[in-house]
Protein backbone atom coordinates (compact mmCIF):
# COMPACT_ATOMS: atom_id res chain seq x y z
CA UNK A 1 0.00 0.00 0.00
CA UNK A 2 1.60 3.31 -1.15
CA UNK A 3 1.41 6.41 1.09
CA UNK A 4 -1.12 8.16 -0.74
CA UNK A 5 -3.51 4.98 -0.23
CA UNK A 6 -3.85 4.74 3.51
CA UNK A 7 -6.28 6.39 3.87
CA UNK A 8 -5.72 9.03 6.50
CA UNK A 9 -3.56 11.34 4.31
CA UNK A 10 -5.13 14.46 5.88
CA UNK A 11 -3.46 13.35 9.34
CA UNK A 12 0.09 12.64 8.07
CA UNK A 13 2.80 13.05 10.46
CA UNK A 14 5.51 13.73 7.57
CA UNK A 15 5.56 15.26 4.45
CA UNK A 16 5.88 13.73 1.39
CA UNK A 17 9.58 13.83 1.01
CA UNK A 18 9.90 12.74 4.96
CA UNK A 19 12.05 15.99 6.10
CA UNK A 20 10.27 18.58 8.12
CA UNK A 21 10.92 22.10 6.41
CA UNK A 22 13.18 24.95 8.00
CA UNK A 23 10.73 27.06 10.37
CA UNK A 24 12.07 30.25 9.36
CA UNK A 25 12.22 31.37 5.83
CA UNK A 26 14.08 34.57 5.11
CA UNK A 27 12.15 35.32 2.39
CA UNK A 28 8.69 34.98 4.39
CA UNK A 29 9.46 36.45 7.00
CA UNK A 30 12.80 38.70 6.46
CA UNK A 31 12.15 40.69 9.98
CA UNK A 32 13.22 37.85 11.76
CA UNK A 33 16.96 38.03 10.49
CA UNK A 34 17.05 41.59 9.81
CA UNK A 35 20.12 43.26 11.54
CA UNK A 36 21.11 39.61 13.08
CA UNK A 37 24.85 39.73 12.31
CA UNK A 38 24.93 43.05 13.89
CA UNK A 39 23.21 42.14 16.91
CA UNK A 40 25.16 38.96 17.45
CA UNK A 41 28.40 40.95 17.79
CA UNK A 42 27.55 42.79 20.20
CA UNK A 43 25.55 40.41 22.44
CA UNK A 44 28.64 38.10 22.36
CA UNK A 45 30.56 41.52 23.43
CA UNK A 46 27.93 41.80 26.35
CA UNK A 47 28.57 37.87 27.26
CA UNK A 48 32.38 38.15 27.13
CA UNK A 49 31.45 40.73 29.72
CA UNK A 50 29.58 38.67 31.53
CA UNK A 51 31.74 36.11 31.16
CA UNK A 52 35.10 37.89 32.15
CA UNK A 53 33.99 39.46 35.85
CA UNK A 54 33.69 36.17 37.36
CA UNK A 55 37.08 34.94 35.91
CA UNK A 56 38.30 38.17 37.07
CA UNK A 57 37.61 38.46 40.64
CA UNK A 58 38.56 34.89 40.76
CA UNK A 59 41.79 35.27 39.61
CA UNK A 60 42.03 38.58 41.84
CA UNK A 61 40.77 36.24 45.36
CA UNK A 62 43.40 33.77 44.31
CA UNK A 63 45.93 36.52 44.35
CA UNK A 64 45.32 37.71 47.64
CA UNK A 65 44.90 34.09 49.15
CA UNK A 66 48.57 33.86 48.19
CA UNK A 67 49.44 36.89 49.82
CA UNK A 68 47.16 35.94 53.35
CA UNK A 69 49.14 32.32 52.61
CA UNK A 70 52.34 33.42 51.84
CA UNK A 71 52.60 31.94 48.38
CA UNK A 72 50.89 28.76 49.02
CA UNK A 73 47.59 30.02 47.31
CA UNK A 74 49.72 30.95 43.92
CA UNK A 75 49.31 27.19 43.75
CA UNK A 76 45.65 27.61 42.95
CA UNK A 77 46.36 29.43 39.61
CA UNK A 78 46.41 26.52 37.84
CA UNK A 79 42.83 25.58 38.06
CA UNK A 80 42.01 28.96 36.98
CA UNK A 81 42.10 28.88 33.26
CA UNK A 82 40.08 25.19 33.31
CA UNK A 83 37.46 26.59 35.79
CA UNK A 84 37.22 29.59 33.02
CA UNK A 85 36.73 27.18 30.59
CA UNK A 86 34.28 24.92 32.76
CA UNK A 87 32.32 28.20 33.69
CA UNK A 88 31.84 29.28 29.97
CA UNK A 89 30.28 26.01 28.84
CA UNK A 90 27.83 26.30 31.88
CA UNK A 91 26.94 29.68 31.09
CA UNK A 92 26.19 29.11 27.50
CA UNK A 93 24.41 25.49 28.22
CA UNK A 94 22.32 26.70 30.68
CA UNK A 95 21.54 30.41 29.15
CA UNK A 96 21.05 28.39 25.78
CA UNK A 97 18.95 25.80 27.41
CA UNK A 98 17.22 27.88 29.75
CA UNK A 99 13.52 29.43 28.41
CA UNK A 100 14.63 32.37 26.63
CA UNK A 101 16.97 29.96 24.86
CA UNK A 102 19.08 32.52 25.07
CA UNK A 103 22.43 34.10 26.79
CA UNK A 104 22.14 37.56 28.86
CA UNK A 105 23.75 39.42 25.99
CA UNK A 106 21.37 37.49 22.93
CA UNK A 107 18.79 38.52 25.58
CA UNK A 108 19.34 42.04 25.69
CA UNK A 109 19.67 42.21 22.16
CA UNK A 110 16.50 40.45 21.66
CA UNK A 111 18.43 37.23 19.79
CA UNK A 112 17.23 33.41 20.33
CA UNK A 113 18.78 30.46 19.15
CA UNK A 114 16.20 27.98 17.54
CA UNK A 115 16.64 24.67 15.88
CA UNK A 116 16.31 25.10 12.11
CA UNK A 117 12.58 23.39 12.74
CA UNK A 118 12.29 25.97 15.71
CA UNK A 119 12.73 23.90 19.09
CA UNK A 120 14.16 25.75 21.40
CA UNK A 121 17.89 25.33 22.55
CA UNK A 122 18.78 22.80 25.58
CA UNK A 123 21.55 22.46 27.58
CA UNK A 124 23.82 20.09 25.35
CA UNK A 125 23.10 22.20 22.01
CA UNK A 126 23.90 25.50 24.25
CA UNK A 127 27.49 24.31 25.29
CA UNK A 128 28.68 22.68 22.10
CA UNK A 129 27.55 25.91 19.88
CA UNK A 130 29.84 27.81 22.36
CA UNK A 131 32.32 24.90 21.94
CA UNK A 132 31.95 25.25 17.88
CA UNK A 133 31.71 29.21 18.28
CA UNK A 134 35.53 29.23 20.22
CA UNK A 135 36.87 26.54 17.85
CA UNK A 136 35.82 28.28 14.37
CA UNK A 137 36.71 31.48 15.52
CA UNK A 138 40.47 30.51 17.21
CA UNK A 139 40.86 28.77 13.21
CA UNK A 140 39.01 31.60 10.99
CA UNK A 141 39.16 34.44 13.33
CA UNK A 142 37.04 36.66 13.01
CA UNK A 143 36.52 36.02 9.08
CA UNK A 144 34.05 33.66 10.35
CA UNK A 145 31.88 36.20 10.10
CA UNK A 146 31.70 36.27 6.59
CA UNK A 147 29.82 33.20 6.14
CA UNK A 148 26.70 34.46 7.91
CA UNK A 149 26.53 37.28 5.20
CA UNK A 150 25.95 34.61 2.11
CA UNK A 151 22.69 32.85 3.44
CA UNK A 152 19.45 34.12 4.34
CA UNK A 153 19.26 33.55 7.61
CA UNK A 154 21.98 35.14 8.59
CA UNK A 155 23.82 31.96 10.17
CA UNK A 156 27.91 31.45 10.92
CA UNK A 157 29.43 27.76 10.55
CA UNK A 158 28.79 26.65 13.77
CA UNK A 159 25.03 27.56 13.57
CA UNK A 160 25.03 25.44 10.32
CA UNK A 161 27.15 22.64 11.48
CA UNK A 162 24.75 22.34 14.48
CA UNK A 163 21.55 23.10 12.31
CA UNK A 164 20.58 26.15 14.58
CA UNK A 165 19.38 29.63 13.53
CA UNK A 166 19.45 32.91 15.88
CA UNK A 167 16.28 35.48 14.92
CA UNK A 168 15.11 38.34 16.29
CA UNK A 169 12.66 37.35 19.53
CA UNK A 170 11.10 39.89 19.79
CA UNK A 171 9.39 39.57 15.86
CA UNK A 172 9.66 35.51 16.47
CA UNK A 173 6.06 35.56 19.14
CA UNK A 174 4.45 37.84 16.04
CA UNK A 175 5.48 35.92 13.19
CA UNK A 176 6.06 32.36 14.10
CA UNK A 177 3.47 30.23 15.85
CA UNK A 178 5.04 27.79 18.73
CA UNK A 179 6.46 24.54 17.68
CA UNK A 180 4.88 21.47 19.14
CA UNK A 181 7.30 19.38 20.53
CA UNK A 182 6.56 15.91 20.83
Amino acid sequence: MSHSDSGNTGSNWRNEGGMQPHAFDPDLQPELFRGLLTRRVFAFLIDLVVLSVPVILGYLFIAVFGLITLGLGWALFWLAWPASVVWAIVYYGSSIGGPHSATVGMRVMDLELRTWYGAPGYFVLGATHAVLFWVSISFLTPLVLLVGLFNGRRRLLHDIILGTVVINSSVRTQVVPPVRAY
